[in-house]
């Protein structure tokens, strides 16, 4: 099985389903970046309290990546009422939005 990483153009508005409105309109993309990670929010308080001790770890850390790449997220923000919906992506190695001319 051979998996193929693509390098992908993707337009900056599409026309999509926005089920707040019900109907197909345009929606502006961007690509999904995660947010910085806090201190204090549960899951990292039980991470800490978890690694506390003689070790250093909770977990061996791994050696080697299985995976190349990671899924770009898409978002999809709708014109007319502002709902944003995330699209999971594809396996890429570069993804850049483009203007569509032509209109």
């Amino acid at each position: 099985m051979c998996l193929r990483v693509l390098d992908l153009r993707i337009p900056k508005v599409i026309i999509t389903y926005c089920p707040k409105c019900r109907t197909h309109t345009e929606h502006s993309v961007t690509i999904y970046k995660h947010g910085k990670r806090r201190s204090l929010s549960e899951g990292e308080r039980r991470y800490a309290r978890k690694k506390k001790g003689y070790g250093s770890k909770r977990k061996p850390e791994q050696k080697r990546f299985a995976k190349v790449t990671k899924k770009t997220v898409l978002k999809l923000k709708c014109s007319k009422c502002g709902y944003i919906i995330h699209r999971e992506g594809i396996r890429l190695k570069k993804a850049e939005l483009v203007e569509v001319g032509g209109r």
